[in-house]
């Protein structure tokens, strides 16, 4: 872990990362990319130390309320935030000026603080979004190996559900020749309609390797299943973008399964619903009537 100062916390479109880099392990993860141009080890955190306040002045100039975004490229809860809490305390940041969080991660630590997220959740949308890639626990261990698990991340979703907290899931990626099974596929499916999920984001049954990432994910692969590297190599050689030799079938299982259950499964309007302020009726009427009480 090492501290630095920044000069700004949110992207334009209103996204933040407080941490740089992860201990999480997953054997796939794109923020290993040099075109992120880590300047330092993945595992070594990069903790931005002025971010809150950044964010608290931010917020206060803003002059339209939006939905503020955080974990696209670092997950929010990573072990480190047990003992830093600038997740806590930016939720709480975005609570005291009413604005709107949606939250992406693969940890059940996401419940320490479901106290502000529906807290948020009662005058706008407080949206928790988590990644699921295999329904058995014992691969989810080989390639997200410092993560929780999937059973745990599940049971992570019923409890937002039950407090009302609308959760989106993101299954991607799917690793060919790994967990791209339709039973996999339909047992994932499973526990998301099981877990009131809202929405499944999912870009295609596949993976993206580049510089960076690619040399990570082979190596991995060495490690835990031996001779598939050759396979991919083979197979898609340098490619951008990995897709299974089962996307065809494993999309119409996807796609099906979401329209019977009842769940939205198309990603813009999934990013639409995530980026979209919502105020809640009764607050605003609350809102309004204190204002004319002034």
């Amino acid at each position: 872990m090492h501290f630095v100062k920044v000069k700004g916390i949110l992207s334009q479109k209103n996204g933040m990362n407080l941490y740089r880099g992860c201990t999480h392990g997953c054997i796939y993860c794109d923020s290993r990319s040099k075109c992120y141009q880590m300047d330092h080890a993945f595992e070594d955190i990069e903790v931005k130390e002025n971010a809150l306040e950044l964010l608290e002045d931010a917020l206060r100039r803003k002059r339209k309320r939006c939905m503020i975004g955080t974990g696209a490229m670092t997950d929010p809860y990573i072990p480190l935030e047990t003992k830093l809490e600038y997740t806590r305390r930016a939720l709480l940041l975005i609570e005291k000026y009413g604005f709107g969080a949606a939250l992406q991660t693969k940890s059940d630590r996401v419940l320490r603080d479901i106290d502000i997220l529906r807290r948020i959740n009662e005058k706008t949308k407080a949206a928790v979004q988590m990644t699921l890639t295999t329904a058995d626990d014992d691969l989810c261990r080989l390639i997200e190996p410092n993560v929780s698990t999937t059973k745990e991340r599940v049971e992570a979703l019923k409890m937002l559900h039950r407090n009302g907290i609308p959760t989106i899931v993101w299954l991607c990626p799917i690793l060919p020749f790994i967990n791209d099974t339709p039973e996999n596929i339909r047992a994932v499916l499973e526990m998301c309609a099981d877990a009131g999920v809202r929405g499944v984001l999912c870009f295609g049954m596949g993976l993206t390797l580049r510089e960076g990432n690619r040399e990570y994910f082979y190596s991995r692969l060495d490690e835990h299943f031996p001779g598939l590297r050759e396979v991919y190599t083979r197979r898609f050689g340098y490619s951008y973008g990995i897709s299974s030799p089962r996307n065809a079938e494993l999309m119409r299982l996807f796609h099906s399964f979401c329209r019977k259950n009842g769940m939205l499964h198309n990603n813009d309007e999934i990013f639409e619903y995530l980026n979209r302020f919502e105020e809640k009726t009764e607050y605003l009427q609350l809102s309004l009537f204190d204002d004319r009480k002034e």
